[in-house]
């Protein structure tokens, strides 16, 4: 069975996580009423989880790039092969766009983003009301999306490993 490499899995599964955290922080702090010490605690940690996001995201694809993942399971029919490269390219995608979404929602609410409470991100551009009102629902729904296809990835795995019984989730297991 070929396997995807250490720092492949490590990646996979640290941005899984991380992107499971961030998702159910943005959950949570948008349902805290009125503007409390705690929802800004959250909202710091979810622009927090964010920024490493996009930083171990883009580290990924440069891994990717240079160590290219085992080919896909024989036996697999072509539309699954398919449909595998092309949740791959999504999910790729929006592990860019979501991150890069919020950072330009919080820039156009002029509210800054500043890293582990340690360094500012600098703003792409001036707080603007409309632009913030058009980029919330983009980051909303970019976000809702990463999240269907993350559902649709670990169903997939696991019927690979369930009903298929071949090694697709095994390639991912360290």
């Amino acid at each position: 069975m070929e396997r995807y490499t250490r720092t492949a899995m490590a990646l996979h599964w640290l941005i899984a996580l991380l992107i499971i955290a961030a998702f159910t922080m943005g959950l949570v702090m948008v349902d805290i009423p009125g503007f409390t010490p705690t929802k800004l605690k959250y909202y710091s940690w979810h622009k927090w989880l964010g920024v490493t996001v996009l930083a171990l995201a883009a580290l990924r694809l440069l891994w990717r790039h240079r160590n290219r993942p085992p080919a896909h399971a024989p036996g697999m029919v072509p539309w699954q092969s398919k449909a595998a490269d092309v949740t791959h390219i999504l999910l790729y995608v929006l592990m860019f766009a979501v991150p890069l979404s919020g950072y330009l929602y919080t820039t156009a609410a002029g509210v800054p983003v500043v890293y582990l409470g340690l360094w500012q991100v600098p703003a792409a551009f001036e707080a603007d009301t409309a632009l913030k009102a058009a980029l919330k629902p983009v980051h909303y729904w970019l976000t809702m999306a990463m999240a269907a296809l993350v559902v649709m990835h670990v169903a997939a795995a696991l019927k690979h490993h369930f009903i298929d019984r071949d090694d697709v989730l095994k390639r991912m297991l360290p």
